[in-house]
This record gives structure tokens, sequence and C-alpha cells, in this order.
């Protein structure tokens, strides 16, 4: 059995528990941001379990790594799932693959390039916008000057954020508050960009085939 067969088999066996490892790094994370008064096992019972699902993906990606065998190239040609070892919370992307996958086992034809950028974007822009909304909110809560007071004000400001908004009327103060706010900003211009563009590309391509199936001289 050659390497790509045995990664294909691992990632088919590994895709539903991983991408329920996601969500449960996602809620863990929840729970232990937005609720600290909960008693200490539950709070240690939620750090356990964002630290399992971390070190699953850890090893997921080790195991990827060396079926694989090609050495530093796997870095470089797969930079989405390092980034999920950093951000577990970005497995559930791979739905749009899992969908993909699904469909063409009953012949059915895939995604349009346009539907697949958009959906990648959507779930990216909904995952990171919630991650975001918790991490500053945890820097930002109880900072002497802060104006982010609630969590609702911390989903405010990541929405005004990712859309490139930015009103101002709240601001992070702490410095991984603004460094979390930098992050976003590059996020959202990123996230924008691809959508705008990718819109852009479909509308042209409509057009052109309008005017290809148009009679000549009308």
């Amino acid at each position: 059995m050659d390497d790509d067969t045995r990664r294909a088999r691992w990632e088919q066996r590994t895709e539903l528990p991983l991408a329920v490892a996601s969500l449960a790094f996602l809620a863990s994370y929840a729970v232990r941001v937005l609720a600290p008064g909960l008693t200490d096992p539950v709070q240690d019972l939620a750090l356990a379990v964002l630290l399992a699902s971390w070190a699953l993906f850890a090893v997921n990606y080790a195991v990827l790594w060396r079926l694989s065998g090609q050495g530093l190239r796997f870095v470089r040609k797969h930079p989405l799932d390092a980034v999920v070892v950093i951000l577990p919370l970005l497995r559930p992307l791979r739905v749009v693959k899992v969908y993909e996958a699904v469909q063409r086992r009953h012949g059915k034809p895939r995604l349009a390039l346009h539907a697949r950028v958009i959906a990648y974007s959507g779930l990216a822009t909904v995952l990171l916008g919630f991650a975001g909304a918790l991490a500053v909110y945890q820097q930002e809560r109880g900072a002497p000057g802060a104006s982010m007071k609630t969590f609702g004000d911390a989903v405010w400001w990541t929405c005004a954020t990712l859309t490139t908004v930015g009103y101002g009327d709240i601001t992070p103060v702490t410095p991984l508050g603004r460094l979390i706010a930098v992050g976003m900003m590059a996020i959202g211009l990123a996230l924008l960009g691809a959508v705008t563009g990718t819109f852009a590309s479909w509308l042209l391509q409509v057009f052109a085939r309008e005017d290809d199936e148009r009679p000549p001289g009308s």
C-alpha cells in the first residue's frame, strides 16, 4: 500500500472524530471564558477537553506528516493542516470537502469554485469571529479603562472589525487585546477580498456567457 492510499484512509477514518474534537475545543474554550464562576471540577473538565482536542490535532498532523514521506515539503504544501493544529476550531471547514465527497459518491457534480470560496469564507468568518470575540473578551474584561464590558460588546466589536467598518465605540486597551485586533483586521481584509473577488469573477463569467449566447449583431 503506497503512502497516498494510507494517508487517504487515515483522513477518511479521522474526519468525523476530528470535526467533533474541533467543536469540543470551541465549546470548552467558551466555557472557560464565559462561565468562570462554575465549580472547579467543571472548569477542570473544560480545560482537559481543550487540551485533549489540541493534542489530538497535533497527533493527527504528525501522522499525516509521517505518511506523506515529504519531509519539510509537507509543511509548505499543506499550510491549512498546520493552521488547524494552532486553531482546531477551523476543522469544521472540512465540512465542505466532506459534502463534495458525498456528492461525488452519488454521481453529482462537485461545488463550483465560487460556491466553495464563499462557503469556506462564510464558515471561517463565523468560527474565527466567535473565537476572536472569546479571545478579546478574555483579555479585556476587568481591564482598567476597558470599554468592552460584556461578551455582547465583544461580539459587536468583532462584527465591526471583520467587516472593516470599525465604528470605534469599543476598542481594546490591553496589549494582547490589541494584538488580537490586528489579527482580526487582517483576517477581515483577507476574507472580504476573497469574497469580493470571487463574486466579481462570477459576474464576469455570467456576462461573458450571455455575450457568447447572444446572436451576432444583436
